[in-house]
């Protein structure tokens, strides 16, 4: 079997009371024939056009010898370093995709004006923007953050006489504005189904070219996946994404949140791809599954909170030697390729247990409709409720302000927790020189006592910002942003990657605040590395 599943405890006996449901529903055969009506008629039409993942191996197979051919095109020229500029499952696939792989790929998935310099640059051991492709991936053609790096990344090409149509390789939807000026322009473009949505799009072209560009044997991957085609096709309590549907969407009262940690996998970034095929597949209407990424060392794993259900990734080798130390918990097992494909069967199945459809995003629009107000209308940012330290706070409610210090803004936002919440860290800064922040999630997760997720802004506003939105108003949320003197210009844009960033970070914190009503409190580090340490400190 190429995905194992072991279950024990509690979780056990909800799929052994939910499972004969499923199979008698035919729910596994309905998804692999393309059945549309699975979701209820509101979903019907969105359903129909985007049940292609299922046959994306197959699909898929005729790209192989293209996208080996090309690399080993520019590798004959000398072109060795790939960065791919894309956002939500355009990067999360290839980036887990790359790491598991042990292939260096460059992921451009950020509007912090250092991180798109960085990309730009390169290094003297993965090589500078003279052996440098990019791979720009954008399904619908037109996201703001994807065409700003292809504009950037052409300009610097020029700038080193480079003509950037020999080293921007461009996948999209067929017809897209992005397809249809690539092609003008003369672009090598990749089309990908475009009855895929963005995060069930592992093994089509948005995960397959970068990957494949970088150096990964993709052909493999897919025959990992169609391993295990059968297994999630049929109607039978075998069938594992039936049984892990079951797991994470089944019982009275249900779990609604999902700990998501890896426990001695060769799968490396595999729960960051989870969780916003999750998070974006089932947050909305009130109801979802909130996915939060932990370490073996998590707070969660020791408080265990009763709505907190663990999944534990592990290597098959280890699989059955760890069931007894983890009773109650989830543990599975696999390559990556059947990873992709059970995880997907399994969302879509839980979309069906939870009466929502798991293929639409309606809350990630709203951002950004609200960063390109503010980048329109250019206002002077709100005043903070207080600088200390250099650390300026603004919230939401001035109430959560009253006590001066950052401790105590950070203790009356855990004060608006309700007892089944979560809170949300949102970190808008260049991650390559504050990688240190994801840090912050562990303090958090202790001092506030409920589970905590920790994204990089902005590319969480494409995964997990639509649970935010549409999922149950039980979050409350923590923007910590940069002031930098570092700042780029976008060739033919209005606006610096600096601008578009403090944009992206205010816009989400309105639509939050204003339209949903949620606790919102941020904090700008004007000298960010002397500052996170009094952060931290302030987090305990």
């Amino acid at each position: 079997m190429s995905f194992d599943i072991h279950l024990s405890g509690r979780v056990k006996s909800v799929v052994d009371e939910t499972l004969p449901e499923l199979v008698a529903s035919l729910v596994a055969s309905g998804i692999t024939a393309g059945d549309a009506t699975l979701w209820g008629p509101d979903a019907e039409s969105e359903a129909s056009k985007r049940l292609g993942w299922v046959q994306a191996v197959s699909v898929s197979r005729p790209l192989v010898g293209e996208i080996v051919a090309l690399r080993d095109e520019l590798r004959a020229r000398g072109v060795t370093r790939v960065v791919l500029a894309g956002m939500g499952g355009s990067s999360l696939a290839p980036e887990v995709i790359a790491q598991t792989a042990g292939v260096p790929l460059v992921i451009l998935d950020s509007t912090a004006p250092g991180q798109v310099l960085a990309a730009i640059d390169g290094d003297s051991e993965a090589g500078g923007l003279a052996q440098t492709v990019l791979v720009v991936s954008s399904k619908s053609g037109s996201t703001v953050e994807t065409d700003s790096a292809k504009r950037t990344f052409e300009a610097a090409f020029r700038d080193l006489g480079i003509e950037p149509t020999e080293r921007i390789v461009i996948v999209t939807d067929p017809g897209s504005p992005l397809d249809q000026s690539g092609r003008a322009d003369g672009y090598r473009v990749f089309n990908a189904d475009p009855e895929v949505g963005g995060r069930y799009s592992a093994l089509t072209a948005f995960g397959l070219v970068p990957a494949g560009l970088a150096g990964v044997d993709i052909g493999e991957l897919l025959d990992e996946a169609e391993a295990t085609l059968l297994e999630v096709a049929v109607d039978s309590p075998e069938n594992p994404a039936l049984v892990l549907a079951a797991a994470i969407a089944g019982g009275t009262p249900r779990r609604d949140k999902l700990g998501l940690v890896t426990d001695g996998t060769h799968i490396v970034g595999l729960p960051d791809w989870i969780e916003q095929l999750i998070a974006e597949s089932t947050g909305k209407h009130g109801t979802g599954i909130l996915p939060v990424v932990l370490l073996p060392v998590s707070p969660e794993l020791d408080s265990r909170p009763d709505d907190l259900q663990i999944v534990r990734l592990v290597d098959e080798a280890a699989a059955f030697h760890l069931r007894e130390r983890h009773e109650g918990e989830i543990l599975v097992s696999g390559s990556l390729g059947a990873q992709f494909m059970v995880w997907e069967y399994a969302t879509a199945i839980a979309g069906r247990m939870l009466g929502i459809n798991p293929f639409d995003q309606p809350d990630v629009e709203s951002a950004k409709t609200a960063a390109r107000g503010l980048l329109d209308a250019r206002p002077e940012p709100s005043a903070p409720a207080f600088t200390l330290d250099g650390v300026e706070v603004r919230v939401s409610d001035p109430a959560l302000a009253t006590s001066g210090i950052v401790a105590g803004v950070l203790d009356a936002l855990w004060a608006q927790l309700p007892a089944d919440g979560y809170v949300s860290i949102q970190a808008y800064v260049n991650r390559l020189d504050l990688p240190q922040l994801q840090g912050l999630r562990e303090l958090v997760a202790a001092d506030s006592g409920r589970p905590t997720t920790f994204g990089w802004g902005p590319r969480f506003l494409h995964s997990t910002g639509q649970y935010h939105k549409g999922g149950p108003a039980t979050g409350v949320y923590l923007q910590i942003l940069e002031q930098t003197d570092v700042d780029l210009e976008i060739p033919g844009r209005p606006f610096t990657f600096g601008q578009l960033i403090q944009a992206q970070a205010a816009g989400d914190a309105s639509v939050l605040a204003d339209g949903h009503g949620r606790p919102v409190v941020t904090l700008t580090l004007t000298d960010p590395q002397a500052e996170v340490l009094s952060l931290f400190e302030a987090a305990q």
